[in-house]
C-alpha cells in the first residue's frame, strides 16, 4: 500500500472542501401570490372549478376559495382530510380550461 505524498494530500483537500461546500439546504419557503383581480374569462374558470366542487357529495368544499388567472387556477382554505384536498386538486385539473393548477390548501387539524 503507497502512502500519499503529502504534498498531493495538500492538492485533493482544497478540491474536496469546494465540491461538498457547493452542497446546501435551504429551509425558505416559496411564497405564491394570488391574483387579485380577474378577467372576465378568469371568473368564468373559476366558477366552472367551484361549481365542480361544489357538486362533489364526498367532501365539504364551501370554504375553499377559487382564484384563476390565465388558466391557472389557485385552491385556498381549509379542507377536512387529506383525501378531500387532494381530490379538490384532481376535480380542478379536471375543469376544461385548467392549464395548471396552485395548491395551497389546509387540512383541519
Amino acid at each position: 500500500m503507497k502512502i500519499i505524498k503529502p504534498f498531493k494530500l495538500i492538492a485533493i483537500l482544497p478540491m474536496l472542501a469546494a465540491i461538498f461546500s457547493c452542497q446546501t439546504v435551504t429551509t425558505e419557503s416559496i411564497t405564491v401570490e394570488v391574483p387579485t383581480v380577474e378577467t372576465a374569462q378568469d371568473e368564468a374558470l373559476s366558477k366552472s372549478v367551484r361549481d365542480r366542487l361544489l357538486a362533489n357529495n364526498k367532501a365539504d368544499f364551501d370554504s375553499v376559495k377559487i382564484v384563476s388567472s390565465a388558466g391557472t387556477v389557485y385552491l385556498s382554505g381549509i379542507v377536512r382530510s387529506l383525501e378531500a384536498r387532494q381530490q379538490a386538486i384532481k376535480i380542478a385539473w379536471d375543469v376544461r380550461g385548467v392549464q395548471s393548477v396552485v395548491n395551497r390548501l389546509e387540512v383541519e387539524k
